[in-house]
């Protein structure tokens, strides 16, 4: 059987291509995808045309995008990160064959990995698999962000990913995938109040049905209805952290202003515009600088050798195995069958569609 991969081949075109599957080697294994889930923003960004790695060079050792060929060019051939898989072959002790697992490996029916190499996590029994699309990567980045609220106000002292935000008030800007599941980490943690802010009502409805608290920025100024209710003391009002959640400038805006003084954003955002001459989708993006950027590629300094991948993808479990139902109602908004990805996202693209969470299935 040979398998399928989703390949952007240009801004604006993508297509399936058919590979022969790669031979098992001694100490790989070789999974079927039953699920690949869409993340609207990164890999939209490499359809429309605006991720920078797809115009300059990025230089790993300066950690800086330079003039020159881009890094990734085009065709783009690994795209997506957010894989769920049955092992229908083993040829390690490390992995079993007929367990099911969150992977990284792209839009494609197939794949051979090296367990040295690559993670695969292992999907508990009573999680509905399609819900294990947020636990290789998706749900990390997001348990990431409340790691790097807790090292705000504890440095390397972290102790549980509640630190940054029990009993604190809460504001997420953004309502997309990111923002609605740090939401509900936020709350599942202890968060005195969370507050989640969008200008799309589909976005709030999604909130709502999850539990949480909304308000429109396009209404009455969020920033001073929440800081008229969120006070400290004298002069001292507003949201103990913030979490901004989506790539847009007057969201960055927005969430600087709902903070009480001295607090902190943390931002999951990829700005594939940049803001103006700031250019956030570059080096802030990439290289983790503040306004807090908790950006997955790295953990707080300090918490590497406790808080690695592993522990962000077992708190993205828990945290499944708690609200995984209401997730899969009101987050997961479409599956498709894998062989319409190449439409599916160039509608997307187009804004011709809108979802907040689409899954292929194969």
């Amino acid at each position: 059987m040979r398998d399928r991969v989703v390949v952007v081949e240009a801004p604006g075109r993508v297509g399936l291509v058919e590979q022969d599957p790669a031979p098992l080697r001694p100490g790989t294994f070789r999974v079927r995808t039953l699920f690949s889930g869409v993340s609207a923003g990164t890999e939209l960004s490499y359809v429309k045309g605006t991720n920078p790695y797809l115009n300059v060079t990025w230089d790993a050792d300066l950690g800086l995008f330079r003039p020159g060929e881009p890094s990734t060019p085009y065709p783009v051939t690994r795209l997506g990160y957010m894989q769920v898989g049955r092992v229908v072959e083993s040829a390690t002790p490390a992995v079993a064959e007929g367990s099911v697992g969150a992977m990284t490996y792209g839009h494609r029916t197939g794949w051979v990995a090296d367990p040295l190499a690559e993670r695969f996590v292992p999907l508990p029994a009573d999680l509905d698999p399609l819900l294990g699309v947020y636990v290789a990567h998706m749900g990390p980045i997001c348990a990431n962000g409340l790691l790097h609220a807790a090292a705000e106000l504890h440095g390397s002292d972290v102790r549980s990913l509640g630190d940054g935000v029990r009993g604190r008030r809460v504001a997420v800007v953004g309502g997309g995938v990111v923002g609605l599941l740090t939401a509900l980490l936020a709350r599942r943690h202890g968060a005195a109040s969370v507050v989640v802010l969008d200008p799309t009502p589909q976005r709030r409805q999604a909130a709502e049905a999850l539990g949480l608290e909304t308000l429109d920025p396009d209404a009455d100024d969020p920033a001073v209805v929440l800081k008229t209710r969120w006070a400290h003391t004298a002069g001292d009002r507003g949201a103990d952290v913030v979490f901004q959640c989506r790539g847009q400038a007057w969201a960055l805006n927005l969430a600087l202003r709902l903070l009480r003084p001295q607090g902190a954003v943390i931002d999951l955002a990829f700005y594939q515009g940049g803001a103006e001459s700031v250019r956030l989708g570059e080096e802030f993006h990439h290289n983790g600088l503040s306004v807090r950027c908790a950006q997955i590629g790295r953990v707080p300094r300090g918490l590497g050798s406790v808080w690695d991948r592993e522990r962000l993808s077992a708190e993205t479990i828990d945290l499944l195995r708690g609200d995984g139902d209401v997730i899969r109602k009101h987050l997961v908004t479409a599956v498709v069958p894998f062989d319409d990805a190449p439409a599916l996202l160039t509608d997307l693209a187009e804004r011709r569609r809108r979802e907040l969470q689409v899954v292929l299935a194969v």
